[in-house]
């Protein structure tokens, strides 16, 4: 008789061996690499296929009453080692699967007897029959089950149009304070890669947190499944960084915040620091998949992290302290970006942003043009924001600009920024209707947004729906929103209404605030220019010059200042309109603070001076939109009216139909100086009804210029082009409205003193 059979220690499941005694795994006889922990997890799982391992005895198995501080990060690492030696996935488990908040289970069956080992016995067993079948059975069943599973798990997970996410700040376990706040904003910049997802935003989380009394706290994920419960969002998504060695472990987890089951995780490893971002990426797609996303659609909207944002962790944190701190103080950080990383193109265009926001347009062309350079790096949301942005802000190309808006909601539904950014351009083309229409959508999407908020109760002005624009203003302000441009368009709204209390308010809300103070400031010099009140619109125009230089605000110092020069020109003070635009072009002469100046040159009586800076402009700014369609056919035409050419300054107008009730960019009203210039070029062919034509037009869209002067001087006009039409009824009547509009108005104002020459003059 041969030697007694001695128990195997070799496990086989489809073409793998283990080896429990050498500790050894094998793929079709290769010998694969497993550390002595995972190699405890795998042989215990094995052994006890079918059944249910705890966490927990995997905690004794592998450090038993050891205190072990990162025991759940450790244990999950064994775990993707195997599964990753295995080719196993968390998503669609082969071999391994994840029994939430409880442990794992081995889905593969292994023979109960183990097999004997040849080197056991010199003598070789009796060959046998295996039932091999009934083994693939169960195989096939247990596959179909858990195929099933995921399906239906996918299935409750799969989210509506208009669900969001929460993501809750980062836990950092490994000490290295550089992965404080960078890996939130790389996850959120990884997932919103996604057309599938829609990651609440930051305005709508800081809008709860402040009617929480959260404001400046670490957004820990307890505080953001009450953000996630308050703005009933879908789920809530938290995650971890350990370091185990010289490595380092990301976890994520998505989880319902309404019952706070899990929705999904992933996990994964870095070899090193430099990996952090790859392994983020990895784990965000895993998660991507869990949430319900295709795997088709994760693959086609998968740009690298470390392309999509930058491989400098430095860089990185900069950027988001930038989005983290408030607009005063976050041009610091970008420029430290952009230093640590030239090539980051998302900081560019966070740069370029944040320089409009300060009305530093020059800046801000150079930052968006950079950006522009860089587009093909970031993934297809930011590259759409860097090319809308560069095509309307740097080149002027509405229409270029608007399809690549209406790109971006076709491919992001519902994401709220195009169709915001959409209606802007819509207004400035002087299609309210559409604009309207566009931004409701953005402010249905985010309803704490401020900037679409107080632009949409601008549009609602311009087609005349004032109930709504004030109803939409105290929603927001219930909801605790904030910002310059719901209080500016408040304050319209005021004016609109003859509620000067209301006015006050908006005056009173804005005293101190910088970026915010000298834009009422000059719209509070517009009403007082409104109803004639010159010296009073100066010392405002002159206080809102100071509060603009005092933030650091040159270039909206000088628009400021060229407002002020525009007026002095239509009130009858050459000469103190043009020291106002040298004063202004020596402040800043970016763009749009020259064009101004050629108006007023122009309107002035300096042709020669506004045909010089029209003709640089023109070769500066061959495409813009409203440059060539809008500023310069009026700059040419008041050019052309000076010099006693009026049927000349008509045809040169004739560009500026599409545009002329258009909100322009430099104002966010409607000026109107197309139709108020063509207005004076019919009046001086001696056109009388063509000529109140037009000015009678300014005055019917009076929601649309508001209180610009032009709007009071249009009543003056007409009664010139009435009477010179002799209709002596009329202009009586539209030179008493222009005096009612004038009755406090300084009483020495060389174009007061005309109107009431010509009004004593009437038959």
């Amino acid at each position: 008789m041969g030697s007694p059979s001695i128990p195997s220690k070799i496990l086989r499941f489809g073409i793998f061996e283990l080896d429990l005694e050498a500790q050894e795994l094998r793929k079709a006889g290769t010998l694969l690499r497993l550390r002595p922990q995972p190699f405890k997890v795998l042989a215990l799982l094995v052994t006890r296929s079918g059944q249910i391992v705890t966490r927990e005895e995997l905690r004794q198995q592998l450090w038993g009453n050891e205190t072990f501080v990162d025991f759940e990060q450790g244990l999950n690492y064994c775990v993707r080692q195997v599964r990753a030696v295995l080719g196993d996935e968390a998503q669609t488990p082969r071999y391994i699967e994840t029994i939430p908040r409880r442990g794992y289970r081995f889905l593969v069956p292994v023979p109960s007897s183990p097999v004997p080992d040849a080197k056991a016995d010199t003598d070789p067993p009796p060959k046998k029959w295996i039932p091999v079948a009934p083994s693939v059975a169960a195989l096939l069943v247990a596959l179909i089950a858990i195929a099933v599973y995921v399906v239906r798990v996918r299935a409750s997970h799969r989210f509506a149009d208009r669900d969001t996410v929460v993501l809750a700040e980062f836990a950092n376990r490994t000490g290295d304070a550089t992965f404080d706040d960078v890996l939130k904003q790389a996850l959120t910049i990884q997932l919103e890669q996604s057309p599938y997802l829609n990651i609440l935003s930051n305005d709508r989380v800081a809008t709860t947190l402040k009617m929480m009394n959260s404001v400046g706290e670490h957004f820990t994920p307890v505080m953001a499944r009450e953000v996630c419960l308050r703005t009933n969002s879908k789920a809530m998504l938290s995650g971890t960084i350990s370091s185990v060695g010289t490595h380092y472990l990301l976890a994520l987890r998505a989880e319902n915040c309404q019952t706070g089951d899990r929705l999904g995780s992933a996990q994964e490893e870095a070899e090193s620091r430099d990996k952090v971002l790859y392994a983020l990426q990895k784990a965000g797609n895993h998660l991507r998949q869990d949430l319900g996303e295709s795997l088709a659609s994760v693959s086609r909207f998968n740009k690298p992290l470390p392309e999509a944002t930058t491989s400098s962790l430095e860089a990185l944190k900069a950027y988001s302290l930038a989005l983290a701190t408030s607009r005063s103080e976050s041009l610091a950080p970008l420029r430290t970006s952009v230093e640590l990383d030239p090539n980051f193109a998302l900081a560019w265009a966070a740069l370029g942003a944040r320089y409009n926001n300060f009305g530093q347009h020059a800046l801000a062309a150079s930052s968006f043009r950079r950006a522009f350079e860089l587009r093909d790096r970031v993934s297809d949301r930011e590259r759409f924001y860097i090319e809308a942005h560069y095509y309307s802000g740097v080149t002027g190309e509405v229409p270029k600009a608007i399809q690549v808006y209406q790109q971006w909601i076709q491919t992001y539904p519902e994401d709220f920024t195009p169709y915001g950014n959409l209606g802007y351009n819509y207004a400035n083309m002087g299609n309210y209707e559409m604009a309207v229409s566009a931004t409701g959508e953005a402010v249905r999407l985010s309803p704490d947004f401020a900037t679409f908020i107080g632009n949409l109760e601008g549009y609602y002005l311009a087609v005349n729906r004032l109930d709504d624009a004030r109803s939409l203003y105290e929603q927001a302000l219930a909801r605790g929103v904030d910002g310059i441009s719901p209080h500016l368009q408040r304050y319209y709204l005021a004016f609109l209404q003859g509620d000067p209390t209301a006015m006050r308010e908006q005056m009173t809300w804005a005293t101190g605030k910088p970026g915010d103070e000298d834009w009422l400031l000059s719209v509070e010099s517009d009403t007082a220019a409104y109803s004639g009140s010159l010296a009073k619109a100066n010392d405002l125009s002159q206080r809102a010059v100071d509060s603009a230089r005092r933030n650091d605000a040159p270039e909206t110092a000088a628009l400021w200042r060229m407002n002020q020069a525009l007026r002095l020109a239509e009130f009858g003070y050459p000469e103190k309109c043009r020291v106002a635009i040298t004063d202004a072009l020596t402040v800043a002469a970016d763009p749009d603070v020259r064009l101004l100046a050629a108006l007023a040159y122009a309107r002035s009586g300096d042709v020669a001076q506004a045909g010089k800076l029209a003709e640089t402009l023109s070769r500066e700014r061959p495409t813009h939109t409203l440059t060539q369609s809008y500023w310069l056919p009026t700059i040419h035409a008041a050019v052309e009216l000076d010099r006693g050419n009026p049927a000349r300054a008509l045809d040169l107008l004739q560009p500026t139909r599409t545009y002329e009730l258009g909100s322009t960019e430099i104002f966010q009203v409607g000026t109107m100086y197309p139709l108020y210039v063509r207005g004076l070029a019919y009046l001086r062919a001696g056109q009388g009804n063509q000529a109140a034509a037009e000015f009678q037009k300014i005055l019917d869209h009076r929601t649309v210029i508001i209180n610009f002067p032009l709007a009071s001087l249009a009543h003056l006009q007409l009664a010139r082009a009435k009477a010179s039409n002799h209709d002596s009824d009329g202009a009586r009547q539209a030179y008493q409205d222009f005096f009612t509009l004038w009755k406090d108005a300084d009483p020495d104002l060389p174009v007061l003193q005309q109107a009431r020459q010509e009004y004593a003059q009437l038959q």
